[in-house]
């Protein structure tokens, strides 16, 4: 009786707090971390937060765009803060919005930490649905001498656990393919059904290019139209990497566990991650396997390659445009003479620390590196004289001035994936007036 009048009386401070204000004051705003389909909600959405109860532990929310109200557990949105916080906070979730993961391994832990030996907070069902907020770097999950691949996610379960569990036992998915709510097994499962034809419906390419392409920087020693897996609609299999070129005919494909898929008849095997990232399984006659992570990218690969191909031609262009011939009363006359050559005399004092000495006062120029962002603040770009004789391209970051051209030499500069990521240490600053 005791019990059912605490209640009674929660219920009626709630109800009250509500009459009086109305909703009109807010706690702030929250990010939504699990959907409510029947409310229109999804994952990721700002919602403004009225009422906290830490005994019934919800929070009171508004629907956006309505005047209703509705009641959600507090592990399902984030803490009240302001709005603009609040938009920060769901830039992070941005990444993962609309992904969850069906667990294909019974007993697979959820981690305090992103490590294989942190403490376990959890332990997953076979087939239950969790989401996936983010991706975090953690240590490497080994089997045997290898490291197995997968990410560590930040995952969310449906009673409120948030931890790490690493990927390669989770099968990821977009709850918007979905008509029904994300508990429903179900439909996970009829999602599983369509994956294979997905799969080998498109070309798909090594994981490097999505990054190059998303920071602008094309590496064109690295990225080649060539280099793919084709899962091959016709019933031929082909995987295109460096120094490595393989086809097979297959006879079929069969699926050999919940996410994985082998190519009948050829030392080739698939995992599929998500509907944009696989890992391609291949085994030597040796009996080594060798693992690639493949995506898909949704802009032709020759396009990108002859845009990235336009601007070093349009640089190299606006560089002679703006000379074509630059004169140091120190370090000699450099001269741009078309079709990315250049001629260069004069230059004894840069031998041989920053150009070697047997180098010819001639050869081409190429636009191949790229700037860290902070560096770009300060520079134009990056020049690589390849000159005659000299089998390594000599680097300058340049600048174009008003009356001239300014070159700092990158000999000992941080050079990471063709990008200049910090400047030589005591760098040769030379100035060649036009």
């Amino acid at each position: 009786m005791g019990k059912r009048i605490f209640c009674i009386v929660n219920i009626c401070i709630v109800l009250t707090v509500l009459c009086v204000t109305g909703c009109s004051k807010q706690l702030g705003y929250g990010v939504l971390l699990w959907s409510v389909p029947e409310k229109n909600l999804s994952d990721g959405d700002i919602v403004p937060v009225y009422i906290k109860s830490n005994i019934s532990q919800v929070y009171v929310i508004g629907i956006p765009g309505t005047k209703e109200k509705l009641e959600v557990p507090l592990w399902q949105i984030t803490e009240p803060a302001s709005k603009g916080k609040t938009a920060k906070r769901a830039a992070r979730y941005e990444e993962y919005r609309h992904q969850y993961a069906r667990v294909v391994l019974d007993g697979l832990p959820i981690r305090y930490e992103p490590v294989n030996t942190s403490r376990q907070i959890y332990r997953l069902r076979k087939n239950e649905v969790i989401k996936v907020l983010y991706k975090g770097q953690g240590a490497a999950v080994m089997s045997g001498a290898n490291s197995m691949a997968g990410d560590w996610l930040r995952v969310l379960t449906s009673d409120g656990t948030q931890g790490w569990c690493f990927s390669y036992n989770l099968r990821l998915f977009d709850i918007r393919m979905s008509d029904v709510p994300e508990q429903n097994v179900a439909a996970a499962e009829k999602l599983e059904d369509s994956v294979l034809d997905g799969v080998v419906s498109q070309i798909w390419y090594p994981d490097s290019y999505a990054s190059m392409i998303k920071s602008n920087k094309i590496d064109l020693t690295r990225m080649k139209a060539s280099y793919r897996f084709d899962p091959g609609l016709s019933g031929q299999v082909e995987l295109r990497v460096p120094d490595l070129m393989l086809v097979y005919p297959y006879t079929g494909v069969e699926k050999t566990g919940s996410n994985t898929y082998q190519f009948k008849d050829t030392p080739i095997s698939i995992t599929v991650r998500s509907e944009t990232y696989i890992v391609v399984h291949y085994t030597n006659e040796k009996g080594m396997p060798t693992a690639y992570n493949f995506v898909t990218i949704s802009e032709p690969i020759e396009e990108i390659l002859s845009g990235e191909q336009e601007r070093r031609q349009h640089a190299y262009d606006q560089l002679e445009a703006f000379g074509p011939r630059f004169s140091s009363s120190n370090y000699g006359t450099l001269e741009l003479t078309g079709a990315n050559a250049f001629t260069w005399s004069g230059y004894k004092l840069l031998q041989p620390a920053v150009i070697p000495k047997s180098a010819l006062g001639r050869g081409t120029v190429e636009f191949d590196c790229f700037l860290s962002n902070a560096l770009s603040l300060s520079y134009d770009g990056v020049l690589s004289f390849k000159f005659d004789n000299v089998s390594e391209p000599v680097r300058f970051l340049y600048k174009i001035e008003e009356d001239g051209l300014r070159l700092e030499d990158a000999a000992t500069a941080l050079i990471r994936s063709n990008t200049v990521m910090e400047r030589s240490s005591n760098p040769v600053v030379m100035f060649f007036a036009k």
